[in-house]
Formats: structure tokens, sequence, C-alpha cells
């Protein structure tokens, strides 16, 4: 991209734009075909014959995509086929979690190449956490031993919504010094990587596409339980963003209007009500004995003995499961959705207990069952799917921008390798 006066970058060109939509379109369709011809590709993008050429051979020079055989002979001289480069291009995802700290490095097929685990942030202050991770980062990749030089970026994953220059109004007790703290601008100052920031829900939406898992699904939405409730939506493999970046809360639909008070300001909010804090005080409540070291751990502790039928367990998990199904009744309505992936950690934990309650509530109410069912699942890599979201942020802005890719949630600067991150935002923590 082109800066214009003072380095601010300017608006990309049609031509721009126009070759990057095709470019991504191809990337897409060779990534989800596995092999694929020139012919084939014209079939299933309507472009033209000497448009795929050209377009294909600059892959094929970027090291993108490599050919890889031929198919078999109709009559005439076989095809040549086409396929990704999958170890040509690598991105890392970071899911910056109050329990653990996740890094995953993603090839450009989407395949794990490479995950670590380690422990939340605790009492550490925002500057700490980033000193970290630049360490830790460091570490991670001598470890698994990627060229540097092909990893594109960093993608960066937390819980909450982004804000812009200005901060939001709350955050949880505890957190809130990262309501106003300039995460990404501070990355960028301490990692060798472009940066990019995303909100975990979102970030798990492009992560499921990107791993080649929603393929028949026009318009779906990974429901992500972690920390909070959210959602991230793709309509035909882009990002639904809204104004702000902020779509898909349903954490934060009001489900009882005098129901307690959300740190968010509302009343009555799904998470208030359903989230993993509030199972988690519903079982210390009905005298259930936990062990009390963190949300998450006591969440599980929860779910287990609900699978193993403890009546307490149990009913505490149903009526969550009947909060949660309620809002994504809303959002299937809303966004006439075709599929629900159910991802993040409390649903790796417990996502069987919620899928029932959820496809009952679907089958019963949504507006539109009578045109097309609404596929419920859980995610093949629901405990990583924010960090694995996070790669596949990057490997996709960077090798196939879609429209969401040609601006930032946040205000945002251009970085090298055609990547975008978020200027002076600040992630608020919910």
């Amino acid at each position: 991209m082109s800066a214009g006066p003072g380095g601010t970058p300017n608006a990309p060109t049609r031509s721009a734009l126009l070759h990057a939509t095709t470019r991504a379109a191809l990337l897409d369709v060779i990534r989800g075909a596995g092999n694929i011809s020139r012919v084939d590709l014209t079939r299933a993008t309507g472009l033209t014959g000497a448009t795929i050429s050209t377009v294909v051979r600059r892959l094929i020079d970027d090291g993108l995509v490599v050919e890889t055989g031929r198919a078999e002979s109709t009559g005439g001289k076989p095809a040549v086929l086409l396929a990704l480069a999958p170890d040509s291009r690598y991105a890392v995802g970071a899911d910056l979690d109050h329990s653990g700290i996740t890094y995953v490095l993603s090839n450009l097929g989407g395949a794990i190449v490479g995950r670590w685990r380690r422990p939340g942030f605790g009492m550490e202050s925002p500057a700490e956490v980033v000193e970290r991770i630049g360490t830790e980062l460091t570490t991670f990749m001598a470890q698994v031993g990627v060229d540097p030089d092909r990893i594109v970026g960093l993608g960066v994953v937390a819980p909450g919504p982004l804000a812009g220059a200005a901060a939001v109004a709350g955050a949880p007790a505890g957190l809130e010094a990262w309501s106003t703290y300039p995460l990404a601008d501070a990355l960028r100052r301490t990692v060798t990587l472009p940066v990019m920031l995303e909100n975990d829900a979102t970030a798990a939406a492009v992560g499921e596409y990107w791993t080649r898992s929603t393929e028949s699904s026009s318009c779906f939405a990974a429901v992500y339980m972690g920390t909070g409730i959210g959602a991230g939506v793709m309509v035909n493999g882009d990002v639904y963003r809204g104004a702000s970046s902020n779509t898909g809360e349903i954490g934060h639909l009001c489900v009882d209007a005098d129901g307690p008070e959300c740190w968010c300001g509302s009343r009555g909010c799904v998470e208030v009500l359903a989230g993993p804090a509030a199972v988690v005080a519903a079982a210390r409540e009905a005298g259930m004995d936990l062990r009390g070291i963190g949300v998450a751990e006591d969440f599980a502790t929860v779910a287990r003995e609900a699978m193993v039928g403890d009546p307490r367990a149990v009913a505490i998990i149903q009526r969550s499961a009947r909060y949660i199904a309620l809002a994504i009744h809303g959002l299937a309505n809303l966004m006439d959705l075709d599929r629900i992936i159910l991802t993040g950690p409390a649903f790796a934990q417990a996502g069987s207990l919620y899928v029932p309650a959820i496809r009952t509530q679907l089958e019963r109410g949504f507006f539109a069952r009578t045109s097309h069912a609404v596929e419920v699942v859980i995610s093949t890599h629901a405990a990583e799917a924010a960090a694995v979201g996070g790669a596949a942020l990057v490997l996709q802005s960077e090798l196939a921008p879609r429209a969401s890719s040609t601006h930032t949630a946040i205000s945002g600067r251009a970085v090298s390798h055609g990547l975008r991150q978020s200027g002076p935002g600040s992630v608020p923590w919910g």
C-alpha cells in the first residue's frame, strides 16, 4: 500500500483491490480443492482463462502454488494440477487469556506445525506481559525450527471487544489496566513480526474457515466460550465486522431485563447468567467441592461432574445451556445462519452438554427452519481455536485478502508484508 503525506497510507487503488480479490479467490479455491487444474479454476471462479493464467503464474513465482502433476486423461492432453505449497509460508497465533497464553504456528494450508501453552499473566502488568510474549515468541520459533523468513506475521487474539483511540466504559474486575493499554503498538515495538489484533470469537471463525471445516456453509457463526461468550460470523468466506468490528457479542444480549448487573453496564446478559463464571458461582452456591484455582479450572470440574451425572452439576449446566441456546437462536434468526460451531476452551470441555439444548431450540424456533436446517457442531480444535484463528487471520490477510482485510477494526496503519495492525487501540477484556 502506498503512503500519503506524513506516511499515512493512501486508499488502495481499484486495480490493486481487484488483483487482491482475484488472488484471494484463486487461493481459496485451490486451498479448498487440494488439487485442481487451470481449466477447473476457470469454471469454479468464472474468471477468464487469460486472468487465471496470469494470476496462477504470479502465485507460482511467489512460491505459494506448485504444479503437482497431471490429471487423468479424458481423451486429450492431461491437465496440469495445481496445489498450495503449504510450507511456503507460516504464521503465529497467540491467544492471550487470563488462564494461559497459547502459541500456535500454522502453515499456509492451515495445519498446526507447532503449539506451546504458557501460564496466564495473573497479576502481571500489560507491559510485563508484552515483554514476556517477546521472549516466549523467540523461544517458540526456535523450538519449531522453521525458517523465520517464512513467518509472515503474528496474530494476537484477546477476549472482549476492540476499541479505537477511546477506551470503552468498563472491564471485568482486575483487568481494568488492559482496557486502555495500546497492546498492538507495544507488541509491534517488541517483536520482530508484523502484528494483527483481533477478538477471540472473530479469530476463531476465520480459523474454522481457513482450516476447511466450513466449505459447505455460506453463512456460519463460531460461538466462542472462554472467559466470556461471543460469536464470529462469516458470510461467504468473509468476516462480518459491523461498524467497529464488535459484532457477535451474544454474551451481552439481555435475556432477563431485571437480572443481575453485568460488567458491560447492562443487566441480565447471557454472560452474567450463563457464562463460565456464572456456572462456577452457582456450583459453589450448590455446595459443590471446587478447588478455587480459577474460573476455567472450576468450570471444567463442574462439566466433568455433569458428565458423570451429579444432579447439581447437571442442573447448573442445563440452565446455562438454555440461556446460551436462546442467544444462539437470536443470532441465527438475525443472520440466517446455516451452521453453528461451538468453540473455545469452555466448549472444548463441555460442548457435548450444550449441543442438545441448542439443537432443540433451533429445531423448534429457528425462523427459516422450513427452508434449511442449522447444523450445530463442536470445533475439532476448540481448546486452541483462538490461537489457530490468530494465525489464520495473518495468512488470510497476507495471502488471500478479502473485503474485511481492506480495513482494520481499530484505526490502523499498513505494515510490512501488506499486513495491517491496530494503531492506538485498546483491548478491553470481557
